[in-house]
């Protein structure tokens, strides 16, 4: 602003001085008349112009003289507000929050330095966990700049998980047009507030106007895609909503796992199924083959036999091993459902293989190794040392139709009733070792 009044200054003089360099070189100076009070006064043109300019100047010199002293005060209140502001923000990073404050406090006054001042210094009264003193400083805007208050306060709001006041903060009519920093916090205050797939809908003005990073808007865009289905009403939405995704983010682990839930919910067990198969053969993830697997969800025969198509690609798989002991327990097939979950402990499966275990072995009446898989379960969980798996004495995995049927002159020792015998070579009825005890080599 300074450079343009010089300029106009200096065009001004130009154009004075052109006039009067015609009138002297043309030798008609003019004659300028000026009569008051009784008297006349007399001069030519270029006179008048001199005296006129003469008198602006001693005019803009007494001006200057008498201004310099607010001048001057002026500057060193500036001066000052822009150090007490520099204090503020190093002693906010430094993490002397109540120093900030007070320097901050003294910079406020000032109208160049007050926005930067009045937020920082509700930033450091959050930080010393004053929640009210925050608010306060942020009202003490009034009506001036708007949007940073808006932005301010819906970022308090969000911190304290209240996304409604967020949105009536950033919804505020004098708030508007939201910079790029206020529509990332919109959105997230609708995915906070369930209404995630308005969240969504915003990422392409998220993308456009550079709000978030792209790491940070590939994540939030599966985290609140999935969000939506997880809230679709019926199936019609949930549907809707799911083809209106990209294929790409279809197969993502969270959005896959939010649409199986939610139309598992709603009875649409295929599509649930069928979305987690499609997944799986993308992208193969342990987590989601969980999800496959503990869903409940119809169709067992057809997700064992694709957990056993599955498990020719990736035979160590412990996620696979507990989906299959899973279905296969669905199924009543107990001794595939006891050597997959065997199988799936040996692998790392953990606490859910256990207890996949001791279900098997309930269901088949052997409450004492129940027990043992139970136990180990809960130490497990607690990332406590567990027992070692006792070694199987017969292992198979015929269908259950094709099973031999059980001797029925082989008893169990009524004195050790958790005890399964079986036969030897010779047709005498032996107790196999308990578990927990050290096992003959032999």
């Amino acid at each position: 602003m300074k450079v343009l009044r010089n300029l106009v200054f200096l065009l001004v003089l130009a154009a004075i001085g052109a006039v009067v360099a015609h009138m002297l070189l043309s030798g008609d100076t003019g004659l300028l008349l000026i009569r008051y009070g009784g008297m006349d006064y007399t001069a030519n043109l270029v006179e008048a112009i001199g005296i006129a300019l003469l008198v602006l100047l001693v005019l803009w010199g007494l001006w200057t003289l008498l201004s310099l002293p607010f001048r001057s005060w002026n500057r060193h209140r500036d001066r000052q507000a822009r150090l007490r502001l520099s204090e503020g923000l190093m002693a906010l990073h430094a993490g002397h929050y109540t120093q900030a404050q007070k320097a901050l406090a003294q910079a406020e006054d000032d109208p160049d330095t007050e926005p930067a001042a009045r937020l920082s210094a509700a930033q450091a009264a959050w930080a010393r966990g004053d929640a009210a003193g925050a608010r306060r400083e942020l009202e003490g805007f009034g009506d001036r700049h708007p949007a940073a208050r808006a932005i301010a306060t819906a970022e308090l709001a969000l911190a304290e998980e209240r996304p409604t006041d967020a949105l009536v903060a950033l919804d505020a009519p004098s708030a508007q047009p939201l910079p790029p920093r206020g529509l990332a916090l919109r959105a997230e205050a609708l995915a906070a507030s369930g209404q995630a797939s308005q969240a969504y809908e915003l990422l392409g003005a998220l993308r456009q106007q550079d709000a978030l990073s792209k790491a940070r808007l590939d994540e939030v865009e599966g985290r609140w895609a999935a969000a939506s289905l997880q809230e679709a009403e019926d199936g019609n939405v949930l549907a809707a909503r799911w083809e209106a995704l990209p294929k790409t983010l279809r197969t993502e682990r969270p959005v896959a796992s939010a649409y199986a839930e939610r139309a598992a919910a709603l009875g649409w067990h295929e599509a649930a199924a069928r979305s987690l198969e499609q997944a799986l053969d993308s992208r193969w993830d342990e987590r989601l083959v969980t999800r496959y697997g503990a869903l409940p969800l119809q169709r067992v025969e057809h997700r064992a036999s694709t957990c056993e198509r599955w498990l020719r690609q990736h035979p160590g798989s412990p996620a696979l091993l507990l989906a299959l002991a899973r279905l296969s327990a669905e199924q009543a097939q107990w001794n595939r459902a006891e050597d997959y979950a065997r199988r799936a402990i040996e692998q790392g499966a953990g606490a859910n293989a256990w207890e996949v275990l001791g279900d098997t072995w309930l269901a088949q009446g052997d409450e004492a190794g129940a027990r043992f898989a139970y136990g180990n379960a809960l130490r497990a969980g607690r990332d406590q040392p567990v027992a070692a798996l006792p070694p199987r004495e017969r292992i198979t995995l015929m269908a259950p139709e094709a099973a031999p049927e059980a001797d029925p002159t082989i008893q169990a020792d009524p004195a050790f009733p958790e005890a399964r015998t079986t036969p030897t070579a010779t047709g005498h009825d032996v107790p196999p070792p308990d578990p927990t005890s050290p096992r003959d080599p032999r």
